[in-house]
């Protein structure tokens, strides 16, 4: 797969981005894979909601078997969350998935809205991935996956009525991403967010904040920075909402299921302290 953008600029630009590419390109974690073989979605994102007590009721057999289908419920239903924030979007219109992952939530925005969206990923193992499902599910001519930067994407000025991050930021500068998402926008299209941010009134990242950067090699931003970044971008929030306390439900559950990974204990001590937010901002252009 070429590793050049349309007008041969290189979608790998720095070593940090080509680490962050080699680390997507091996990545076989099972809390993506199993999850996504519950019904073909995979996702790369956590969950909201509460969970269902039923999964602690039947034999303690397939007791892991229930919380792995009820962890991917709630992770299915972030998606939706995200998706019911993008407003009307019709057939013709155009989405962007920006850090697509395997393509979870672009399909199932396109099953809601039956338009057209592209996914874009510096991982190509992802794109495969992804092409290879958008192929079984039959939407290939509505649903593209392509291997190219989020800060650099190659797609026609206003091109797209609407355009998402989930959990994608935290790889990013945040002023250099909001300038290409404007750019890529029409007046009046809108940029839906979800991400983990670290709370600027606790004096910066905390010990279990750190802890979550190391394990993903990401750098988590501060909450005030979001939105300098999307004023310096002529995209205004409309709705901003705090979803910590949606989302501990969720990893309370995974810490008790076969695919932890360890990184629960750090994201339960961050949300309880209050020094880092699960935060889903809506914003228009203008």
């Amino acid at each position: 797969m070429t590793a050049i953008t349309t007008d041969n600029r290189p979608v790998l630009r720095t070593p940090y981005q080509k680490s962050i590419a080699a680390y997507w390109n091996a990545e076989r974690d099972p809390v993506n894979l199993r999850l996504g073989d519950v019904d073909g979605l995979y996702h790369h994102h956590y969950g909201i909601g509460d969970v269902d007590p039923s999964v602690w009721e039947g034999p303690e057999k397939t007791r892991d078997e229930r919380i792995i289908a009820e962890l991917h419920r709630l992770e299915s239903a972030q998606g939706d969350y995200l998706i019911d924030h993008l407003g009307d979007i019709s057939p013709e219109d155009r989405l962007l998935d920006a850090g697509s992952g395997r393509g979870g939530t672009s399909f199932m925005a396109n099953q809601r809205f039956g338009c057209q969206v592209d996914g874009v990923t510096i991982s190509t193992a992802q794109v495969e991935f992804a092409n290879n499902q958008a192929g079984q599910r039959r939407v290939s001519d509505k649903v593209k996956f392509h291997f190219r930067n989020m800060l650099d994407t190659g797609f026609e000025t206003a091109s797209m009525r609407g355009i998402w991050t989930n959990e994608t930021t935290m790889y990013v500068d945040l002023f250099e991403a909001f300038k290409e998402f404007s750019r890529l926008l029409k007046f009046g299209g809108r940029y839906v967010c979800i991400t983990g941010c670290y709370n600027d009134l606790t004096g910066g990242r905390s010990k279990a904040v750190i802890q979550i950067d190391e394990r993903y090699t990401c750098n988590v931003h501060a909450r005030s920075e979001y939105f300098r970044a999307l004023a310096a971008n002529n995209l205004v929030p409309i709705n901003v909402v705090d979803l910590t306390a949606a989302t501990i439900p969720y990893w309370e559950l995974r810490a008790k299921s076969s695919v932890a990974t360890g990184v629960e204990d750090p994201f339960l001590t961050a949300y309880r302290e209050g020094s880092f937010h699960y935060l889903l901002i809506a914003a228009d252009k203008i």
